[in-house]
């Protein structure tokens, strides 16, 4: 299975990509010939005047796009090994130590970087900076995958540019971001762009049979309701509790009937995002915690006393904590809001008589009741109300006034 098979829906992009793979393996194979060689010995013509091959590139897409696959497919080509590229053959087979390493992120020349944090900041990036300018261990490229660009604080994007502006021989950034204008216009403006987008609902649900044993009814189902989301459908497709959190979103239009009935259902969107932090906090946290201490030279047991001058690296920890966990509760929050706007836009769809599938099928009965007791212009109303409380919470609005905000908004249409 070559490496571009997981990029779904993005044909176009993985012949850019594949072109540039097969340059980049052409130069390889010309620095070693020439390093090669003794002195005087013809060697082949250096292919770098006709080369796709860049140093930076900057993926961008709507959510669940495949950026970060696309990138990570890329890096892997980068690095392939195959013998069978000596008779012609494209890099990226998927089978090679290269292609294989690569793609589950053990490449010794392949940076994953992702957060879970809410932004990126100066520190992380000089670390990056000193990584990208290390020679290859392997001999082809030093591969930086930044999965989340658009997170870069400004100080971090500041440091970033000098390292793209001026790269390391053989170092290849892949930056991506949900839009361009997320990342900064002097990063930008010194990266090979490519834009992906949303894949075909038909193709999502393809992949979920293909490669995660989904059953394609289910596979289906998961693909439209995500609308091509191809991270969230493979959650909604495996994970129990993400169906059950979906279900109880689409009941929520019902049930604001009144003022009591949008403080109920607000307070319990934000519990249930909580939820999703606590269990993270509980799955990560503690194991983190202890690894620190243990390291620290902490004595034996969860109370035992710390060395002393080490207060600061463990406060450092707990903020790090903190910050997961706030992020980890805005992105469900986040997804519940996403449901809800596909809610509305079935109830949309239904009202103006569009002929298009409905995305949340299962609730045809909710979507129906909503449409009949109201009109297109009271639904867009609705809509622009989510996308409102979006907005605040990416402006640090606190979370339960925003979405009490948004439901007396949903009552009100």
């Amino acid at each position: 299975m070559a490496v571009w098979d997981d990029v779904v829906g993005q044909g176009r992009l993985t012949e850019q990509l594949a072109a540039a793979a097969r340059d980049a393996d052409a130069l390889v194979s010309f620095d070693s010939a020439a390093a090669a060689a003794p002195r005087g010995t013809p060697v082949p013509a250096d292919p770098t005047g006709s080369s796709q091959m860049t140093h930076a590139w900057l993926f961008t897409g709507p959510p669940g796009s495949g950026r970060s696959t696309a990138a990570r497919a890329f890096a892997a080509a980068l690095q392939c090994v195959s013998p069978d590229r000596a008779l012609g053959g494209a890099p990226g087979c998927g089978f090679c130590d290269g292609c294989h390493t690569s793609l589950v992120g053990t490449h010794a020349d392949v940076e994953i970087v992702r957060t879970d944090l809410l932004s990126i900041g100066v520190k992380e990036t000089r670390s990056l900076v000193r990584r990208a300018s290390l020679s290859p261990a392997g001999g082809r490229w030093q591969v930086i995958v930044l999965e989340d660009a658009d997170r870069l604080t400004e100080g971090a994007g500041n440091v970033l540019l000098k390292a793209v502006e001026e790269p390391a021989p053989r170092t290849v950034w892949l930056l991506c971001a949900p839009s361009i204008e997320d990342v900064l216009p002097t990063i930008r403006s010194r990266c090979r762009h490519l834009t992906l987008r949303t894949p075909p609902i038909s193709a999502v649900a393809d992949v979920l049979v293909r490669r995660d044993g989904i059953a394609p009814e289910a596979a289906d189902l998961a693909a439209r309701a995500t609308q091509g989301h191809i991270g969230r459908a493979r959650r909604l497709a495996t994970d129990e509790r993400a169906r059950a959190r979906r279900s109880a979103v689409l009941k929520l239009p019902l049930r604001i009937d009144d003022i009591g009935g949008c403080l109920k259902a607000s307070q319990e969107l934000i519990d249930a995002a909580g939820e999703d932090a606590k269990q993270v906090a509980e799955d990560v946290d503690t194991k983190e915690t202890e690894e620190l201490r243990a390291a620290l030279g902490a004595a034996a047991g969860t109370g035992g006393r710390m060395p002393r001058g080490t207060a600061g690296a463990m406060k450092e920890l707990q903020d790090k904590q903190k910050r997961r966990s706030t992020r980890t509760q805005r992105d469900s929050l986040d997804l519940a809001l996403t449901d809800l706007t596909g809610f509305y836009r079935d109830v949309l769809a239904v009202q103006v008589g569009a002929s298009v599938p409905l995305a949340n099928a299962e609730a045809r009965d909710s979507i129906q009741r909503i449409a009949t007791a109201s009109t297109p212009e009271r639904t867009l109303r609705r809509i622009e109300a989510v996308i409102a409380c979006r907005g605040a919470l990416d402006r640090n609005v606190a979370p339960l006034l925003a979405v009490e905000a948004m439901t007396a908004a949903l009552r009100a249409g």
